[in-house]
């Protein structure tokens, strides 16, 4: 039990560990239904970030090092995988060569511009959130992003048919992992934002079934890539709804 979530917080977040863990390939692929609670943790950590942070420089500055702060606690590896995908969804290649170009580590235009769009709309929403909703609006937003990796792994096949690093998890997936992600994202979401957080969960959950008939047009499955860039697009969820509720109720 404690393995797969040591595996999950090694793999998932740069968190230093007192002691790192040696975990084989099956309890690193059992580690999925702790993604979730490891962006609770992330989201609580960046949310504590953020606290400080307006109280130090404003909401602006705050919100641009909380942004940071999200896209960095993965040592970046959820960025990687967005600008992967833009390079090879937007490039109008065929399946193989949209595959292949998401492998190459050199990132495109197309990557840029699509980190640059996603890390802009995060920095936006996240400021024209109310202060008081802040905290619960980023731990939402890291928690979104989890159980939307958990989510398509289960809503897709595997698009590579030469291995790759998802394999691991592919092979030891389990139906409970979808069960428990959909059950802490709805129970965190009431519990953080009560109505309006159903609305986001409900909201998150539509947007990643867009994206994913996308993954699957496009090259038939997933791969490590678009779950990376799953998470960063579904973070930007919670922050978008929070900001049309509270324009919507005020």
């Amino acid at each position: 039990m404690m393995k797969p979530l040591l595996a999950a917080l090694q793999f998932m977040t740069i968190c230093p560990l007192v002691c790192r863990v040696s975990c084989d390939v099956r309890e690193i692929g059992r580690s999925t239904p702790w993604f979730p609670f490891i962006g609770l943790l992330a989201g609580g950590m960046v949310a504590m970030l953020d606290w400080g942070m307006l109280r130090g420089f404003g909401p602006v500055v705050a919100g641009v090092i909380s942004v940071i702060a999200l896209m960095g606690v993965s040592g970046g590896l959820h960025a990687d995988g967005l600008a992967d995908t833009a390079d090879g969804f937007f490039s109008a290649r065929p399946r193989e060569r949209i595959l292949e170009i998401m492998r190459d580590s050199r990132i495109g235009a197309m990557g840029v511009l699509a980190l640059l769009a996603v890390f802009a709309l995060k920095c936006a929403a996240l400021v024209a959130v109310p202060e008081s909703a802040r905290w619960s609006v980023l731990v939402l937003m890291a928690l979104a992003g989890r159980c939307s990796i958990v989510l398509q792994l289960h809503l897709l096949p595997y698009a590579r048919q030469d291995g790759g690093l998802c394999s691991v998890f592919v092979s030891h997936r389990s139906h409970w992992d979808w069960a428990i992600a959909l059950v802490v994202l709805g129970g965190g979401a009431w519990l953080l934002r009560g109505w309006e957080g159903l609305a986001t969960a409900a909201c998150a959950i539509a947007a990643l079934a867009v994206f994913a008939a996308w993954c699957r047009r496009k090259i038939g499955g997933f791969t490590g890539d678009t779950l990376g860039a799953g998470c960063e697009i579904i973070e930007l969820v919670p922050a978008m709804v929070a900001v049309a509720w509270w324009r919507a109720t005020t």
